[in-house]
């Protein structure tokens, strides 16, 4: 009972939960103490200045190099007033995480040391690029890269126990100006979407001239003692359990789901929600999630590069933390075979500067009519680039989780719910009188849309993107992911189908219709064409896939051709019109992404052998070097070893059968390791490598049903689940 396993379970069960202490009385008391946020800017800032930064964050206003060292030197002294002593540019690279190069304000001078900032270093630095995925930009050799300030994104201080540090929230862009980051391309569909939207708005409201993207963004998570994660070196390095029989109790009471929240984990969450509130992250919500040990919280909605920079923060804060209260956190799409995985809900919605929520219904005619050219939109939107879509949330771990335990399909559809559907369907097949007129509260004979949609439109667990009321869904993101990659796409698409429905209305305006026929028309032409992507059934069904396939929808359940849709015609075309890729930037997202795959399973394949030959197989074979000397005992004393012999005969059988394909794959491996292209490598690592993966796993779990339990080296999944 001295193995590591056994060391890990003790120390998991002795396990205090360490008292968490408030930052104040209220939340409100220390909301956004870390953050360099408006009401900072105008304490530090003279008015002239607040102004013009204000005009920078919403106008894209360049800011000179004077007004830059005002700004850098407001913010150095308030970091410093908190304790700062280093500065860095927050940048969020290709690699899915986030990165920093911290330097310090204090610098020697001839007078003796001070503490200084220039704004030329608040604006633009030079970190070092060459490690840094790129696709095939740039060369190894070829060091540089900038960051550049991102001023709509607040600067904020990253405390430790070590020292404090300003962050400040940059692009990242290489020597020759391609973004090697999530969050420049975001930007750019921001952008584009603003302006498509508000030349859509003129037509009903000439008052609204910005329109904001707002997220909120549904974080699920598996906490796991710090002890156990040790002792799993699969879950150590790849995130996830590689083997492991499924615990005799998983979900299936459905008891865990918003259950009492076990006393550790509700101290982590305290902990790390007093953190996340400190630096601006408006979380509301917490909870138990449906499988074991598995977890939820969710923020207020926010402006959407915002909300996405708040989301990495929070991954890395969650993570810091979990350190503190000795669990780690598991933000793999599906730690644990045979429950739910987690991912990584994002609601997303259009905002305008007047304060209407352009996905919401009003309660006049004309605002029903605006509320329908942008919700038909959005459906025309992923109905024409669903492949695009489904490629943005595709990843190794997330092909795990799609289409099983609540996870949505690979197959991207539209759930409306039934009013809406109904809606639609009497507005595609009525008829448009051009006689009536434009103020007409008649409205064109269209039935009126709920005010409220909230009760009328239940959820579609099984929908990658569904209606909820005032906002669409996009249920298929990993919890893992950053959220830029799918959101970049959506507002990208949505920009580009808003741009054609103005062009389509205007053309029919031009040709003598009234303006609300002519929207109308379009609307209508629309509802029918992308008809074939609103579904509102079992989205696991084998009668959904069958249907599907009739409704010419795309089914790819693995990354390496799923990602096939960022390199066609259509989407280069989609991308470059609108200003957000150039091919060769498209080109370098596509490499990187098929690296990231393969590596992953080049990862997950190097821990399973290591595993199964140094841990599980020596754990079979030291059992069935038991059983041996017993049946020589029970012969020895003319008893029959019947038993004996028949749990022997089932060890031989199934460590020949995992030490086999152990072997196989690892020769697979080597083949594949030696293809050149990245869409060729990932293919063979997924058709060929991963092939060896279920079997090898199925055995090994048998031998762990079969194996001593004070001889099997790993903690099992009945105490990765279930430790309090």
């Amino acid at each position: 009972m001295t193995s590591l396993r056994f060391i890990a379970l003790k120390e998991a069960q002795n396990r205090i939960s360490p008292e968490v202490k408030s930052p104040g009385a209220k939340i409100s008391d220390y909301y956004g103490s870390n953050v360099f946020d408006l009401r900072k800017m105008k304490d530090f800032l003279s008015k002239d200045i607040y102004q013009k930064l204000i005009s920078t964050i919403d106008l894209a206003e360049l800011l000179n190099q004077d007004d830059a060292n005002h700004i850098a030197n407001a913010m150095k002294a308030w970091a410093m007033a908190k304790g700062a002593t280093h500065y860095t540019h927050w940048f969020q690279p290709l690699t899915g995480t986030t990165a920093e190069k911290h330097d310090a304000f204090f610098e020697p001078s001839s007078d003796g040391p001070i503490e200084r900032f220039a704004g030329s270093a608040l604006v633009q630095q030079e970190p070092d690029a060459s490690s840094f995925p790129n696709g095939g930009i740039r060369n190894t050799f070829e060091a540089r890269g900038y960051t550049a300030w991102d001023p709509s994104s607040p600067a904020f201080i990253m405390e430790s126990k070590a020292g404090k540090t300003l962050c400040i929230p940059t692009v990242f862009v290489s020597y020759t100006g391609e973004a090697l980051d999530y969050k420049a391309p975001l930007l750019k569909a921001l952008a584009a979407l603003d302006k498509a939207a508000v030349d859509v708005c003129q037509y009903f409201d000439k008052g609204i001239t910005k329109v904001t993207a707002s997220l909120g963004i549904e974080q699920e998570y598996f906490l796991i003692d710090e002890s156990l994660f040790n002792a799993r070196p699969d879950i150590a390095l790849t995130g996830r359990a590689l083997f492991g029989h499924m615990s005799a109790k998983g979900q299936q009471l459905e008891d865990h789901y918003f259950g009492s929240i076990p006393e550790r984990a509700f101290a982590y969450m305290v902990d790390f929600e007093n953190e996340a509130l400190k630096l601006g992250i408006p979380l509301k919500t917490r909870h138990n999630e449906v499988a074991p040990s598995q977890f939820e919280c969710a923020p207020v909605y926010e402006e959407i590069n915002l909300a996405i920079d708040h989301n990495q923060l929070l991954m890395d804060l969650m993570d810091k933390v979990a350190r503190r209260h000795h669990f780690r956190v598991l933000l793999h799409e599906k730690p644990y075979a045979g429950i739910n995985g987690s991912g990584k809900h994002n609601n997303w919605s259009l905002i305008t500067d007047t304060g209407k929520n352009l996905l919401a219904p009003g309660k006049t005619p004309k605002n029903n009519l605006m509320f329908l050219a942008f919700f038909v939109n959005t459906i025309k939107a992923v109905s024409e680039h669903a492949d695009l879509l489904r490629a943005s949330i595709t990843s190794v771990t997330n092909d795990h989780r799609l289409g099983a335990n609540e996870a949505p399909p690979a197959i991207i559809s539209i759930f409306l719910g039934s009013q809406l559907n109904d809606v639609l369907d009497e507005i595609e097949h009525s008829r448009i009188s051009k006689k009536i007129k434009e103020d007409n509260s008649l409205w064109l004979g269209i039935p009126k849309i709920p005010q409220i949609l909230m009760d009328n439109t239940d959820r579609n667990r099984t929908s990658p993107f569904a209606f909820t009321g005032n906002k669409f869904e996009l249920r298929a993101v990993g919890s893992s992911a950053n959220s830029s990659a799918p959101m970049t796409v959506l507002n990208t698409i949505m920009a580009d189908q808003l741009i054609k429905f103005k062009t389509e209305v205007d053309k029919l305006i031009k040709k003598g219709d009234k303006k609300d026929i002519a929207l109308l028309t379009v609307i209508k032409r629309y509802i029918k064409e992308s008809k074939s992507i609103r579904f509102e059934g079992n989205g696991y069904s084998q009668e959904w896939a069958d249907e599907a396939a009739t409704r010419g929808l795309a089914n790819i359940k693995t990354t390496p051709k799923a990602l096939d849709a960022y390199m066609s015609d259509k989407t280069v075309e989609l991308f470059a019109s609108n200003n957000i890729f150039n091919k060769r930037e498209l080109h370098a997202r596509h490499e990187i992404m098929l690296e990231s795959f393969y590596k992953k399973l080049q990862i997950e394949a190097r821990v399973m052998g290591e595993m199964a030959n140094t841990s599980i197989i020596p754990a079979a074979i030291a059992y069935q070097n038991t059983l041996i000397e017993n049946v020589k005992g029970l012969k020895e004393i003319g008893l029959e070893p019947k038993t004996s012999l028949d749990i022997i005969k089932k060890l031989t059988e199934h460590l020949d059968i995992v030490k086999t394909n152990i072997d196989a794959m690892l020769e697979e491996r080597k083949i594949t390791n030696k293809i050149e292209d990245s869409r060729e490598k990932a293919i063979a690592y997924d058709e060929n490598v991963k092939s060896y993966f279920d079997t090898i796993r199925y055995h090994a779990d048998k031998l762990e049903q079969i194996v001593d339990d004070s001889v099997w080296p790993i903690p099992k999944f009945r105490e990765l689940l279930f430790m309090k």
